[in-house]
């Protein structure tokens, strides 16, 4: 999946904004059955409603094709631009350690350096 806004951002930094209030988040496609491919970063002094208004309008306008169930659809988006997007913070964050380990040097090897 494609993550957004962690450019130039550490594994620590991250952590760092994490315990401020930043999170993980991913707004479902909701008209198709596949999942959104996008998940955004929300720094803690950024606001949520520029992601989920997008996306919001996608599942608007995608919903002529479906008829029959286009207020459901349109409820659930509404619900999903409230309570601001699906948490992928625990998920994400274990997936950046395994990709960025910790670094352990061999202090053996630079002790007579």
């Amino acid at each position: 999946m494609k993550t957004e806004n962690i450019e130039g951002l550490s594994l620590f930094e991250i952590n760092v904004l994490i315990q401020q209030g930043g999170r993980f988040v991913m707004f479902p496609n909701l008209i198709t059955k596949l999942k959104s491919s996008t998940i955004y970063f929300i720094r803690p002094e950024e606001k949520i409603y520029k992601y989920a208004f997008k996306h919001f309008i996608k599942n608007l306008s995608n919903g002529r094709r479906t008829f029959p169930l286009k207020p459901f659809y349109i409820s659930k988006s509404l619900f999903y631009l409230a309570i601001g997007g699906k948490d992928y913070t625990q998920n994400m964050l274990a997936d950046l350690k395994q990709i960025n380990p910790i670094y352990n040097p061999n202090l053996y090897c630079l002790q007579y350096v």
